[in-house]
């Protein structure tokens, strides 16, 4: 470990880690989530200290993305097993049987508009849309100009929309 990263880690935990635990724990909304996700940050952090101009924009960054992909699998893990009870005839309180009917149709053609886009116009479509990144961010994550994301998204809202019209 180089005393330059020790520092820098260490300046970075005193003035950033109260501010930090805050905007995790709002983008989770939970406490234990929230502790892993900030270690993970700052252990990115800290490998990459010796390339960042500004440590703790990456820190945040970082983070930022981790709650992303921590969101992302929490609803990948709720569908995954609410699947087991598809045949089971349960249904919630609060929606009738033919509203949930109607709502996962929804769904399923919205997946299926998704799944027609090329993968580099669904890959783009999904940052922008599920995980809410800016077209710089998408530029960068994909190396990509960010008037080719613009176009991207563009083109696949329109595609989308016409695959739903064309069959809903």
């Amino acid at each position: 470990m180089s005393d330059s990263r020790n520092e820098l880690l260490a300046g970075l935990f005193s003035g950033s880690h109260r501010a930090l635990r805050r905007y995790v724990r709002r983008l989770v909304g939970s406490r234990e989530t929230a502790e892993d996700i900030i270690q993970e940050a700052f252990l990115r952090t800290y490998e990459h200290a010796d390339r960042l101009k500004t440590p703790r924009a990456f820190l945040f960054s970082a983070a930022r993305n981790l709650a992303a992909d921590s969101r992302r699998h929490g609803r990948v893990a709720k569908t995954d097993s609410l699947g087991d009870f598809d045949g089971s005839g349960v249904v919630s309180a609060g929606e009738s049987p033919e509203g949930q009917v109607l709502r996962d149709e929804r769904a399923r053609l919205l997946r299926d508009a998704i799944e027609h886009l090329t993968p580099q116009r669904r890959a783009v479509f999904a940052l922008k849309v599920f995980h809410g990144c800016s077209y710089k961010e998408i530029a960068q994550r994909l190396e990509l100009s960010p008037k080719t994301v613009e176009n991207h998204i563009a083109r696949a809202l329109r595609e989308t929309h016409e695959y739903l019209r064309q069959r809903y």
